[in-house]
């Protein structure tokens, strides 16, 4: 069997949920009303904050909408943000290939 987590990843995990639990409290919002918002349960929203990696991703993407951070998520995210990915990119064209 593959093993699909690592400390690493607990650790990303971990570190994502509490961010997210940040953003909570920024907002002043109550795990509730998050959870209310999303329209996920509060565990749901429980497993997130505190990294189990058990959330489904529509579920967190329910709950990013819920904080108005989904955007910024997104452009974490968009290679064309980041630059060893757009040199990448750039040999990959220049070599004849497409994306």
């Amino acid at each position: 069997m593959v093993q699909r987590t690592s400390r690493q990843r607990q650790r990303d995990l971990r570190e994502f949920g509490e961010h997210i639990q940040r953003w909570r409290q920024i907002n002043g919002l109550s795990a509730s009303a998050v959870a209310d918002r999303a329209s996920v349960t509060r565990q749901t929203l429980r497993s997130i904050e505190q990294g189990t990696g058990t959330a489904r991703i529509d579920s967190v993407f329910a709950v990013l909408a819920a904080l108005g951070i989904t955007d910024a998520i997104l452009k974490g995210v968009n290679p064309y943000n980041n630059d060893a990915a757009r040199a990448r990119m750039d040999d990959i064209i220049g070599g004849g290939g497409s994306l």
